[in-house]
């Protein structure tokens, strides 16, 4: 537009006779462009972006070429005006081979039209033809421009693109390392939590043990069978202290935990599963549990990650239990023999899973429980514990009826 504007000077120096209305064709090519210019911010300027950058970069050749006919035609030093929007578009626009060569014809023969249709048509053919050569000098270099321009901007998009992927992977490993520390600080803390109680449960034993001697003692006791209050009494204590033992030997179980292949020793899968439903007792309450397990139990594993798994199975159904608060809540553990392994399904009759998260539940960190009710590992942890065994941990849902988790474990040799 500057340009077009600008060229006023060479009017007035050139066919000063032609200045006004050379002006104004000027002021008029101008206007069109900044109106097409401005078009591309509206709605249907941002759809026809091509069309109208095509029209309004045929303009200056449109009117150059008018001026040429309008003065001397091949004689008119005008066509160097023409060699000027050639190159100055193919190189300060992306145009594409196809594009610069539509565009490069289409100023040759808006040029030629306007000397062979003006009055008196063609006067010198070889300057035609030599002002015709130079337009192709000019074409053939706005060509090879946009050969290697498309060439840069290819490798600059290719460019840009992989720096955009590394971006993000370098994004994605970044939260990946966050959640992994907070996963190590985790594990960290219940690490320590383990010791701590591994001594307190040790301590516990011993006055447990204490009690449960001096309550056998006093059973043996001529007055403890003549009262039977008392005897009602004692018998209520001792299975009450028999029932915090074996917590604390569930406990002890879990918290003792030895990683490695030492962790792979045979042991009774219907045992694990009492003391997974015991200490998952305090959400277990007022939900019925059957445990429905063949003669013989005998696994090779993990005991304490086992037990971990089935607690947290326990924990999940029974939250699910609550949330669809049905009035007979059920967990139904079922262990049966599958060739050479023994398969676990643990089954409640909650509110099941949504069908688009089911395939997610295995996910680390996703949970449907309320913010700060858990960090939706459970699962992906006891997932990890089955496959290290092994094995696979499925799901089977029916949205708003039931959920049933199944896992297997080897039997031993």
């Amino acid at each position: 537009m500057a340009l077009i504007l600008g060229g006023v000077g060479l009017d007035a120096a050139f066919y000063p006779g032609n200045l006004p209305e050379f002006a104004a064709v000027r002021v008029l090519v101008t206007a069109l462009i900044g109106a097409t210019l401005w078009s591309y911010i509206t709605p249907w300027g941002a759809k026809h972006v091509r069309g109208l950058t095509y029209f309004w970069v045929s303009l200056p050749q449109l009117m150059i070429a008018w001026m040429v006919f309008y003065t001397e035609g091949e004689a008119s030093i005008y066509f160097v005006g023409l060699t000027f929007g050639i190159s100055g578009l193919g190189t300060f626009l992306p145009l594409s081979v196809r594009e610069a060569l539509a565009f490069s014809a289409f100023t040759m023969l808006v040029y030629l039209l306007a000397c062979m249709l003006r009055v008196g048509g063609v006067q010198h053919w070889p300057a035609l033809v030599g002002q015709l050569i130079f337009i192709v000098f000019y074409s053939v270099i706005v060509v090879t421009i946009s050969v290697y321009s498309g060439r840069w901007r290819r490798q600059t998009y290719a460019l840009q693109t992989e720096v955009q992927r590394q971006k993000d992977e370098l994004l994605a490993q970044n939260k990946a390392l966050v959640e992994i520390k907070g996963q190590l600080l985790q594990r960290e803390k219940m690490a320590a939590i383990g010791t701590l109680s591994a001594g307190l449960l040790h301590e516990l034993n011993n006055p447990v043990n204490y009690s449960l001697m001096a309550i056998n003692m006093a059973q043996t006791l001529p007055v403890a069978s003549s009262d039977e209050l008392l005897k009602e009494s004692l018998v209520d204590a001792k299975e009450g202290m028999t029932r915090i033992q074996n917590i604390v030997t569930d406990l002890k179980t879990f918290a003792y935990q030895n990683p490695g292949d030492n962790s792979q020793r045979p042991f009774l899968l219907e045992q694990a599963i009492r003391s997974a439903q015991r200490l998952a007792g305090h959400e277990l309450k007022g939900v019925a549990v059957s445990i429905e397990v063949p003669q013989d139990t005998h696994v090779l594993g993990d005991e304490p990650a086992i037990i971990g798994v089935l607690i947290n199975l326990f924990s999940n159904a029974a939250h699910a239990l609550a949330k669809a608060q049905r009035e007979q809540p059920r967990i139904d553990v079922h262990v049966f023999q599958d060739g050479e392994r023994l398969r676990v399904t643990v089954r409640d009759n909650g509110q099941g899973i949504l069908p688009e998260n089911i395939g997610r539940v295995f996910e680390p960190f996703f949970t449907t429980r309320d913010v700060g009710a858990g960090l939706g590992l459970g699962l992906s942890v006891s997932y990890g514990i089955v496959q290290r065994h092994g094995g696979v941990l499925a799901v089977e849902s029916e949205a708003g009826a039931w959920t049933a988790f199944t896992f297997d474990l080897p039997r031993p040799s």
